[in-house]
């Protein structure tokens, strides 16, 4: 079920909180938004997501508040630039992105649930996961290995 959530980075300068649903399948409530993208968390296979260790969940833009430290924030874009991604300036640590995109009903954030501070072992051992290959811009399909996502 859809629970708030809090996160950090690793030295805590940059908090946040989101309306999350990390439930297995059959305990989940109704995503916020229509379309997979809310109703698992992910792990892709892109460069981007690759090298960062990722292991995003997207949530609405309503359902996401920066409670702290939008000053230790750096911002990286590539590519065509459309996804803000995030990093604490004084740790590194990647805890969201944000981005629009009217697809996936406007503007939402993609959060690294790695950095929820409140989320037991056993929670993260029963989250959904679903795959994308992003390598081969095949988003709606798992790549042919995924035991290292």
């Amino acid at each position: 079920m859809i629970q708030t959530r809090h996160g950090s980075c690793h030295c805590g300068a940059v908090r946040f909180s989101c309306d999350i649903d990390l439930a297995p399948a059959g305990q989940r409530s109704p995503p916020l938004r229509p379309g997979d993208w809310y109703a698992s968390t992910l792990r892709c296979n892109c460069s981007f997501c690759r090298k960062t260790r990722m292991w995003k969940n997207h949530v609405p833009a309503e359902a996401f508040r920066l409670l702290q430290g939008a000053d230790h924030l750096s911002h990286y874009r590539f590519g065509e630039g459309s996804i803000d991604h995030t990093f604490c300036k004084r740790c590194g640590v990647y805890a969201f992105v944000s981005a629009s995109e009217p697809a996936m009903g406007g503007d939402f954030y993609c959060v690294n649930i790695a950095c929820l501070d409140d989320v037991s072992e056993e929670e993260y051992a029963a989250a959904p996961i679903r795959y994308e290959d992003g390598a081969h811009d095949d988003w709606g399909h798992p790549p042919a290995i995924i035991g290292y996502l």
